[in-house]
């Protein structure tokens, strides 16, 4: 699964795009807001894929946001909930809702989490951009 999330201004509108691949199938999804943030998109992208699976599945997630990755591969986001949404430096936790979602469908699935260098030689990242910036356009 790759995933990207796309904002024109921060907030602003907004896209998410995913790519599910399993096998010789291949789908594309995508989705938008008109006042997002990028990191809603990021999350999002995310969430709309795995909810998109059926059943529990093994995951590869490749995504270019630091923020998804770091936060599930470090505990960040665990410790978040653990804490009623706060963070270590005692400031609210952004984006408790998306988090609490992307947490449960991440116990549900088995997720082995990817970073991917944005905006490079990725062909399917490079698409998951394009579906997302052209969801973000859609609300301008």
């Amino acid at each position: 699964m790759y995933t990207d999330g796309a904002c024109s201004g921060n907030p602003g509108p907004g896209g998410w795009g995913c790519i599910l691949m399993y096998g010789a199938h291949k789908k594309e999804l995508s989705g938008g807001e008109a006042q997002t943030t990028n990191n809603r998109m990021e999350l999002t992208g995310v969430i709309s894929g795995l909810r998109a699976l059926k059943e529990p599945c093994t995951v590869d997630l490749y995504s270019d946001s630091k923020y998804v990755i770091d936060a599930l591969e470090k505990g960040w986001a665990k410790g978040w909930r653990a804490r009623g949404w706060v963070k270590s430096d005692k400031k609210p936790a952004l984006n408790p809702d998306l988090w609490s979602a992307l947490l449960e469908l991440c116990e549900y699935h088995t997720v082995r989490l990817h970073w991917v260098k944005g905006h490079a030689e990725n062909p399917y990242n490079n698409r998951c951009d394009e579906l997302a910036v052209m969801e973000s356009r859609k609300f301008k």
